[in-house]
């Protein structure tokens, strides 16, 4: 390498550093799209959120999970405590994310304190039903699952209550009309247990999740009662090539009482499987099925041969 080249690309170097590498990602974010945000004020914080999750369960289930922050001999002090530590955290969370709606986008801050005082509020006295709603969830999993040692092990361990109860909480929020929190919370949900629900879906009690792996539950489905899901099931849309288009449209199934869906079964669309069915592994279904139905594949022709000697 010869001396002018050395020299050209110390250049060069030095043009890639320093003032210059500032002032040039500085003049991307001038170009007015949805990444060029510079504002530092409202927005949410994803691990006070996450933190409000684990909190939640500390008020769901206080005798399987304590809050670690307020380690005291009295379980009803803990609660109270707890109870208003996460009403005053999602409030603030809340204010964070309401300007980011459009009916609150050019509300002034005093308004959007007090909408978020009250929503906070309003979602908290909700836990007493969502409470019983997942105790008819465990209910749900010790009748449908004999490797169930018994009905503790379903809260401290089971990956399918975990998303339930995280789903049901998030629901209530979406019902509330709470925006962006209950998305954030459901995906957090996602990445912990492989199970997708969107926190706009309508699920009934005693509702079953079993191994969980790969299931996804789109917006507008509805779901039943008594109803069992096994592992990569799928209840989506058909398309959506029309994007916002389609939003708030019905384009997902509706799954009535008593149905049970095997392992790996899709059913999309507007559809609706009737009571008391039970769709096999695999299947693909885009239309009605009608109640007291049993869909199955045609059982596959096996192949067996001997290997040849090498």
């Amino acid at each position: 390498m010869d001396a002018r080249t050395s020299e050209q690309e110390m250049r060069s170097d030095q043009k890639l550093t320093g003032l210059y590498l500032e002032e040039m990602i500085l003049s991307d974010y001038q170009k007015g799209r949805t990444v060029d945000r510079l504002e530092l004020g409202y927005r949410p914080d994803l691990k006070r959120i996450h933190e409000i999750i684990e909190r939640l369960f500390s008020i769901l289930f206080l005798g399987y999970y304590p809050d670690r922050h307020h380690e005291v001999d009295d379980p009803v002090q803990a609660l109270s405590m707890t109870v208003e530590d996460v009403r005053l955290m999602l409030r603030r969370e809340i204010a964070n994310v309401l300007p980011f709606d459009e009916t609150w986008k050019m509300r002034d801050r005093k308004a959007i304190s007090l909408e978020a005082r009250e929503l906070s509020s309003r979602f908290l006295s909700r836990i007493p039903h969502v409470r019983s709603m997942l105790n008819t969830d465990i209910d749900a999993l010790v009748d449908g699952d004999p490797a169930a040692e018994n009905r503790d092990i379903i809260i401290f361990a089971y990956p399918g209550f975990y998303a339930i109860a995280v789903y049901r909480l998030a629901h209530e929020m979406v019902e509330l009309g709470i925006p962006m929190i209950p998305r954030i919370m459901s995906e957090h949900a996602h990445s912990k247990t492989g199970i997708d629900i969107n926190p706009g879906a309508t699920i009934g009690e005693y509702f079953f999740i079993d191994h969980g792996t790969g299931i996804v539950i789109g917006e507008t489905t509805v779901i039943g009662e008594h109803v069992k899901l096994y592992q990569g099931v799928t209840l989506g849309a058909l398309s959506t090539r029309g994007g916002q288009k389609l939003k708030g449209k019905k384009r997902h199934p509706t799954i009535e009482d008593n149905v049970t869906l095997y392992a790996c079964a899709s059913v999309l669309g507007d559809t609706r499987i009737g009571h008391d069915s039970v769709i096999g592994s695999n299947v693909f279904i885009t239309e009605d099925v009608a109640p007291d139905s049993l869909v199955t594949l045609n059982k596959p022709e096996l192949t067996i041969r001997q290997r040849k000697n090498r």
